[in-house]
């Protein structure tokens, strides 16, 4: 079991003007296996990128890379920077990047070319389940991915977000089983309602989901990870000591 931190967790640090580079210590300190940085909380890529990557190492920690972009522009069209997304992660030194996939409905041409620039024999590239009808739906993420691995892409994935199936009305039971096949990577956290309106839960076991029964239903070889906002590292590692001991080390 490999359980990652993504770095919305430390959402209040990062709004006080902590650096994500500044986080890897505290990773560390309370157990992860690795780091995953979110691209929107860099603000000076050429000094933080090598950063992270040089905590990282003497850690021995896995970094991931979250890039809130798609990867099918409004047109159809591949998004023109994900090559430079990519030249970032392997300054990062990630394993994994995730993106949305976006208007894959309108792409007219042939995958495996689109991609032949991307390093995908060295970075795995995903998809997540996003909070739009566009990037969100079991459809759109099947009809991809499937596609992908007609033509040859099979190291493509599918990053399973537990929470955002509630703001899209989607079924998070349907999606796991359906999209098990895809799954290279785990988000968890959990939704509640306040005011009439969805927020992300500070705690795994409340919210709307049975994330326990739901992760059964997924690959138990990926990677996982804890991606919702808290308060104190002692509530981190509580949330870490409650999935360790649900899913175990």
């Amino acid at each position: 079991m490999t359980l990652i931190l993504n770095t919305w967790i430390f959402e209040a640090d990062v709004k006080a003007g902590t650096k994500q580079s500044e986080l890897v210590d505290r990773v560390a300190q309370l157990g992860a296996d690795g780091i995953e940085v979110r691209r929107e909380y860099f603000k000076d890529l050429e000094t933080e990128l090598p950063a992270v990557k040089k905590k990282a190492k003497e850690h021995h920690l896995i970094v991931n890379y979250s890039v809130q972009d798609v990867v099918f522009e409004a047109d159809g069209s591949v998004n023109p920077k994900l090559e430079t997304y990519f030249e970032e992660g392997k300054v990062l030194g990630i394993e994994k990047i995730k993106f949305n996939t976006g208007h894959f409905d309108r792409f007219k041409g042939d995958l495996k070319e689109a991609f032949a620039a991307l390093p995908l024999d060295f970075i795995e590239m995903n998809v997540e389940n996003d909070q739009t009808q566009v990037s969100g739906t079991i459809k759109a993420i099947k009809n991809f991915l499937t596609v992908a691995h007609e033509a040859g892409l099979t190291s493509l994935g599918y990053v399973y977000d537990l929470g955002n199936w509630a703001f899209t009305h989607g079924d998070a039971k349907a999606a796991a089983k359906e999209l098990a096949p895809f799954t290279h990577y785990i988000h968890l956290k959990n939704t509640i309602e306040d005011n009439g309106s969805l927020i992300t839960s500070e705690d795994l076991d409340t919210g709307r989901y049975d994330w326990r029964a739901l992760l059964k239903l997924l690959p138990s070889d990926q990677y996982y990870a804890l991606e919702y906002p808290m308060a104190s590292d002692e509530k981190i590692a509580a949330q870490i000591k409650l999935f360790k001991n649900e899913v175990g080390d």
